[in-house]
């Protein structure tokens, strides 16, 4: 639609592209924040294994802690269970505890409810157990006391997990609603071009080969008959660009009308048409069958006058439009034997395909073929429902 149009025009791409912009980078912003709090951790659990194992061990300790913790929390993620290897030993060595249970949240939110992360827990447990002073008499306190500290990094963990999970799945069906609204977009873009190629062969085939069969006619009639091919010809060509327009209108109007005539305009359709080509037949109260299967009957003359012209020229045509006995319009187009060799009109091949296809878009059902002397085209369309 151009910028004097009726509609507003819309607003393109742009927020779709923006959509799928945030949706790339938002995995690499997420790896990076993840990536500097590792880093801050990292620091700080490294800080206290250090001052812990070189005041129990000596420098050899400290130099010891870092290269064991350092490593360990950075690849927490990725390899949670040597983590908390990492950290058992630690444990088991009697020094710091916060690398074991950061490394347990991990493997928790890498393996959920999984064996691991219950034996992971188990053998924390163990070790941490005995690091505790506690007397017999108070031994139910005791137990509570160690499992609290094991259990809220296991369960927070499962909690990061259960969420992260949650998250791919809402991903994963983001991305499929996506998917399908780009095959429906495709699919109604592919229709709409069926459309507009349908109507423009419709439209434009039909009359400009009236205005070719024309002149092509004034090459061999006499002088008397001159004028009246000339009339055709002026007529089909001027009610091509009153069609011709109409179609530019549809495709321009969102909410615009089908431009094709109903049953009413098949009588000046005939007319209009060159050589012998009558209205055999209509019935006076012709079933009701809605404004789409009518368009589409006009197009089905319409495009049955054009072949008959080119394949058949000078053949009679006849036209009928009757009930059947089921209540449903029945539309025959049928010609005879030419009398003169085929036209060398070019034609596009989609004549009979987009017939077809706007007949049962409409709800009908279209037969073609050959009879005993000629070619007939029979479209039925059953009547439109009643309410009630």
């Amino acid at each position: 639609m151009d910028r004097t149009g009726a509609g507003a025009v819309p607003a393109g791409p742009e927020p779709a592209r923006l959509t799928s912009r945030r949706r790339l980078l938002a995995p690499w912003q997420g790896r990076a924040r993840s990536l500097a709090f590792d880093a801050l951790l990292a620091v700080f659990l490294t800080t206290i294994s250090a001052v812990e194992l070189a005041g129990a061990h000596g420098p050899l300790g400290a130099v010891a802690g870092v290269l064991l913790t350092a490593p360990a929390v950075l690849l927490r993620r990725r390899w949670p269970l040597a983590t908390l290897a990492v950290g058992l030993v630690m444990l088991a060595l009697d020094t710091t505890t916060y690398l074991v249970f950061v490394a347990l949240h991990s493997t928790a939110a890498r393996f959920g409810t999984s064996w691991r992360t219950w034996a992971g827990a188990a053998a924390v447990y163990a070790l941490f157990l005995p690091r505790l002073n506690y007397e017999a008499s108070h031994w139910l306190f005791v137990v509570l006391l160690n499992t609290i500290p094991v259990l809220i990094p296991v369960l927070t963990g499962m909690w990061v997990h259960q969420r992260t999970r949650v998250v791919g799945l809402l991903g994963e069906r983001a991305e499929t609603a996506e998917r399908e609204r780009d095959l429906l977009a495709e699919r109604a873009v592919t229709a709409e071009r069926r459309r507009i190629a349908r109507e423009m062969h419709d439209v434009v085939a039909h009359r400009v080969s009236v205005i070719a069969l024309q002149s092509g006619a004034l090459t061999v009639v006499g002088e008397g008959q001159v004028a009246d091919a000339a009339e055709v010809i002026r007529r089909s060509s001027t009610a091509a660009l009153s069609e011709l327009r109409d179609v530019l209108r549809v495709l321009r109007e969102d909410d615009a009308e089908e431009s094709a005539p109903g049953l009413d305009g098949i009588p000046a359709l005939i007319a209009d048409a060159p050589g012998d080509v009558r209205l055999a037949r209509r019935d006076e109260d012709l079933p009701v069958v809605g404004a789409a299967a009518e368009r589409a009957a006009y197009r089905v003359v319409q495009e049955a006058l054009t072949n008959a012209g080119k394949h058949a020229p000078g053949a009679p045509v006849r036209v009928s439009l009757v009930a059947d006995e089921l209540g449903a319009l029945v539309v025959t187009v049928g010609n005879g034997e030419p009398s003169s060799p085929p036209t060398t009109v070019p034609g596009s091949g989609y004549g009979l395909l987009g017939m077809r296809e706007r007949v049962t878009q409409a709800g009908g059902h279209l037969e073609t073929g050959q009879v005993e002397n000629g070619f007939v085209v029979r479209a039925q369309f059953p009547p439109a429902p009643t309410d009630g």
